[in-house]
C-alpha cells in the first residue's frame, strides 16, 4: 500500500530556507513521476514542482531559481529545498506520486513565511 509522509514545514522568516521531506513506502524508482504540489487558503492546489525516475525537473514559473527537487530512490524519499521564500509561498505543500491508475497524496506539512 502506497503511503507518502511528509516532514519539514514550520515557520520560516521572508528570505528563509526550508527544507521538505517525503517518505514513502513503496520502492518510487518503480515510478517516473514524483512532485510536489502546494495549496494556500482559499486557493487551488498547483503543482510546485516534479521529477522524474531519471531526475529530470521541472518547477512552477513561481519557484524556479529558489526551489530545488530531488529524490533519493535508494532512500524512498524525495526531498524539496526552498529558499528565499516569500509570503506568497505560504501553504501546505503536499507529497504527490503518479501511478498508471491513480495518484497517491500524503497528508501535507504547512509552511508559514511570516516576519
Amino acid at each position: 500500500q502506497v503511503q507518502l509522509v511528509e516532514s519539514g514545514g514550520g515557520l520560516v522568516q521572508p528570505g528563509g530556507s526550508l527544507r521538505l521531506s517525503c517518505t514513502a513506502t513503496v520502492s518510487i524508482f518503480l515510478y517516473d513521476n514524483m512532485a510536489w504540489y502546494r495549496q494556500a487558503p482559499g486557493k487551488q492546489r498547483e503543482l510546485v514542482a516534479v521529477i522524474n525516475v531519471r531526475g529530470s525537473t521541472n518547477y512552477a514559473d513561481s519557484v524556479k531559481g529558489r526551489f530545488t527537487v530531488s529524490r533519493d530512490n535508494g532512500k524512498n524519499m524525495v526531498y524539496l529545498q526552498m529558499n528565499s521564500l516569500k509570503p506568497e509561498d505560504a501553504a501546505v505543500y503536499y507529497c504527490n506520486l503518479q501511478t498508471s491508475t491513480r495518484d497517491y497524496w500524503g497528508q501535507g506539512t504547512r509552511v508559514t513565511v511570516s516576519s
